[in-house]
């Protein structure tokens, strides 16, 4: 799937409103369920999603997740759907970053690691949080408070 980054066995990060055609494709490609970082109010956003990918047959949970307010409780709530979700778990957001970040956390605080380990990880899966200072910011407070 050209549209999502494998992270592990566990989860992939899409960076894209993800279409009905691409729900089949998740679905078909073994995933389980999608958690959708997206806000309702985003341009883009497909207005049935829960139903389409309810029908593929996947467990589905929307989480808003703003960039500019992103708080440690809201961090804690996307990561417990991600424990409790059916694996694999494709996550998505409009670019990939709110996505890419929780899902970073995610692996961090579950697997003891600190914050530059997470970071070199997370690098070489294709994301570069210099680029992005603000959840760089985010990402390493969080990861170093747990």
């Amino acid at each position: 799937m050209d549209f999502a980054r494998t992270v592990n066995a566990d989860v992939a990060v899409a960076n894209c409103q993800l279409s009905p055609e691409q729900i089949q494709q998740v679905a078909e490609a073994g995933y389980k369920a999608v958690l959708n970082l997206r806000s309702p109010q985003e341009d883009g956003t497909l207005t049935d999603e829960q139903a389409q990918v309810e029908a593929a047959g996947l467990s589905y949970i929307n989480i808003p997740v703003q960039p500019n307010n992103i708080t440690p409780d809201l961090i804690d709530q996307v990561l417990q759907a991600l424990d409790g979700l059916p694996k694999p778990v494709m996550t998505h957001c409009r670019t990939g970053l709110r996505a890419g970040s929780m899902v970073l956390m995610h692996q961090a605080t579950r697997n003891g690691m600190d914050a530059e380990t997470a970071l070199a990880t997370s690098k070489e899966n294709g994301f570069d949080w210099d680029a992005q200072p603000q959840f760089k910011q985010v990402i390493e407070q969080y990861i170093d408070s747990h």
